[in-house]
């Protein structure tokens, strides 16, 4: 069947198969990318050194068919190298804009956190207006475009913590981990996985990516979805564990995802079951514990969901 007359649910699960081909065992985490992408957000992956994250991105860009750039974030990156400089041109007697590598369409900003403060600073601006400013003129990024940024623990040296008001610009952050012993045998006996990417074709066209990110926003959430959403909001607002609660965005970022979760399971309405599978990745990083600061435990998200009825 061509490409353009397949159904959405069909679409996904290619992608999904495909991936999960490559990245063995994770197949929540690719779910939780996809959703991230089909609702136009950026994803924050937080992990350890080693476990794929790197890997991740490049089998979304591959499959899509989408441009892709690799940032390395270092200590001594300025802003000026992510989003391109203007360049005197005798031939013209005028500046021309020479564009930096985030004029992609997948960007992976590989250990955002080993950046300054304003070059960090500077990737998250275009990731919210989808353009860069120089020397007075707006420059628009290509669409789609998606950024997947990873994130090394805080303790690690050599590290530079996201500001709260940043880390609000990612729809989602997830956790790979390790793989389980079934996985990682498969990993250690088998091919690399790079080679494995190499010879694999794309699975979607850009402009049906493109189709699928529509489809999402036109998924159906009824206006009793929309009251437990509230209750959601208002229940992390007034918990005694927590400083402050989810905002206004935070609950738009949460219903978008939720739209997507619905798409990758085959419908065009929302159910809870889609917001309860999306809310420890949008909320994780948006909420902060009273005592000590520290994003929210997996526990007291679950305790959060727990709190709150579905029926209203």
């Amino acid at each position: 069947m061509p490409e353009a007359r397949q159904t959405p649910a069909a679409h996904v699960e290619r992608l999904l198969a495909a991936a999960n081909e490559i990245i063995l065992g994770k197949p929540r985490p690719l779910r939780l990318t996809l959703a991230c992408l089909l609702a136009r957000g950026h994803l924050l992956i937080e992990d350890q050194p080693g476990v794929g994250k790197t890997t991740l991105a490049h089998v979304f860009a591959r499959l899509t068919g989408l441009h892709f750039q690799r940032i390395q974030f270092t200590s001594d990156l300025l802003p000026a190298d992510i989003t391109g400089v203007s360049i005197f041109d005798r031939e013209t007697g005028a500046f021309r804009f020479h564009p930096g590598p985030l004029f992609a369409q997948l960007i992976l900003a590989d250990e955002i956190n080993r950046a300054t403060p304003k070059t960090q600073s500077a990737l998250l601006e275009a990731m919210e207006e989808h353009q860069v400013t120089a020397d007075g003129h707006s420059h628009p990024l290509p669409e789609p475009f998606f950024v997947i940024a990873t994130q090394n623990p805080a303790t690690q040296i050599g590290t530079f913590p996201l500001p709260e008001s940043q880390l609000d610009r990612f729809l989602m952050r997830i956790r790979l981990g390790f793989p389980d012993r079934e996985a990682e045998r498969a990993l250690l006996m088998g091919e690399d996985r790079r080679e494995i990417l190499e010879r694999t074709p794309p699975v979607l066209a850009p402009d049906t990516l493109q189709a699928l990110q529509q489809a999402t926003r036109a998924v159906a959430v009824a206006p009793r979805l929309v009251d437990y959403v509230q209750a959601l909001l208002a229940a992390t607002r007034n918990d005694a564990d927590l400083a402050g609660g989810l905002s206004p965005r935070a609950g738009l970022a949460l219903l978008a995802a939720a739209r997507a979760w619905a798409l990758i399971e085959g419908r065009d309405f929302v159910l809870p079951e889609d917001v309860q599978a999306v809310f420890p990745h949008v909320a994780g990083h948006r909420l902060h514990l009273a005592a000590d600061g520290r994003h929210a435990p997996p526990a007291v998200l679950a305790r959060l969901l727990g709190s709150v009825a579905v029926d209203g």
